[in-house]
């Protein structure tokens, strides 16, 4: 009787300890962290060139390695080999876009991101910092549960359009069940707690069996909101094209002491549900009082 009550009381404390862990990562904001400091350093070092009269900076993009083939030596073998000779030379010829320039021209920010808001860094960036003071721009933004548009550029192709609207999608959704399945979670762990709490003290087996089959009902939901929160993000870095998604190398990315909150909120969940189903078959069996008749003038 000693070890069931024992083992009840350790689930309940495992099962509050929970419930704590999970509202803390419900209600902070550190999930997933960037640090893009770096990254801002040496877009300024390239911005940063030097302009004195001694130097003269000359780029790439002026530089062919060679002269394209004319159009008369093209014409020679044919429409179809001179197209495609011609496509080569003008792909590889041709002076690209500097890959650090298509990398500085987006803002990039040390955020951190939570399940309702995605704020900026306190301290990471003195640039924003100093916006954020003179109220021009907000420390946080709220997440948006609903599907709204992004605006992209007009030049781009109507598959490549279709495609970033259908991965917005496949986004949303994943942030949704994140939300949702926490909210399960949370709730049905604490509605668990009670009838944990009500059965150990009207000492009923029954009722406490349901609390532990509550808690591990409450863990499943957790691990699910877990998966596809680290779904949706992996999701967000792979997205395409990568220029206008993908995220540089020298730009450190994580997740937070949120996210490992509700990890271990996780872990204690289905502890305590695996106490409390356990704590009932240490009951002691009551067996039944059987009455032996009397006996009567000799007869049983």
């Amino acid at each position: 009787m000693a070890a069931m009550r024992t083992l009840t009381a350790a689930g309940l404390f495992l099962a509050f300890c929970a419930l704590g862990l999970i509202a803390v990562a419900i209600g902070t904001n550190n999930w997933y962290e960037t640090d893009a400091r770096r990254h801002r350093e040496r877009c300024k070092n390239y911005s940063n060139k030097r302009n004195d009269p001694g130097y003269i900076y000359i780029s790439n993009n002026n530089l062919p390695l060679r002269m394209l083939p004319k159009e008369k030596s093209v014409e020679r073998k044919g429409s179809g080999v001179g197209g495609e000779m011609l496509l080569r030379a003008k792909r590889h010829f041709l002076p690209p876009a500097s890959a650090m320039e298509s990398l500085c021209s987006r803002q990039f920010n040390s955020t951190i991101t939570g399940l309702w808001r995605k704020c900026h860094r306190e301290g990471f960036d003195l640039e924003t910092e100093d916006l954020i003071f003179k109220g021009l721009v907000p420390r946080c933004t709220p997440i948006k549960y609903y599907y709204s548009s992004s605006t992209l550029p007009r030049n781009l192709p109507i598959n490549l359009t279709k495609t970033i609207r259908q991965d917005e999608w496949h986004a949303l959704h994943l942030q949704r069940m994140t939300a949702s399945f926490v909210g399960m979670a949370i709730s049905i762990i604490l509605f668990g707690w009670v009838i944990g709490v009500l059965g150990c003290c009207k000492e009923h087996d029954l009722m406490q069996y349901v609390a532990g089959l509550l808690f591990l009902m409450g863990g499943t939901c957790c691990i699910i909101s877990l998966c596809t929160c680290v779904a949706g993000i992996n999701f967000e870095l792979s997205r395409y094209p990568r220029y206008m998604f993908g995220i540089p190398e020298d730009i450190s990315h994580g997740y937070g002491w949120s996210m490992f909150c509700a990890w271990g909120g996780l872990g204690l969940t289905l502890l305590a549900g695996f106490l409390c189903t356990l704590a009932p078959s240490l009951y002691p069996p009551q067996t039944p009082v059987v009455h032996k008749p009397r006996q009567e003038n000799g007869s049983v």
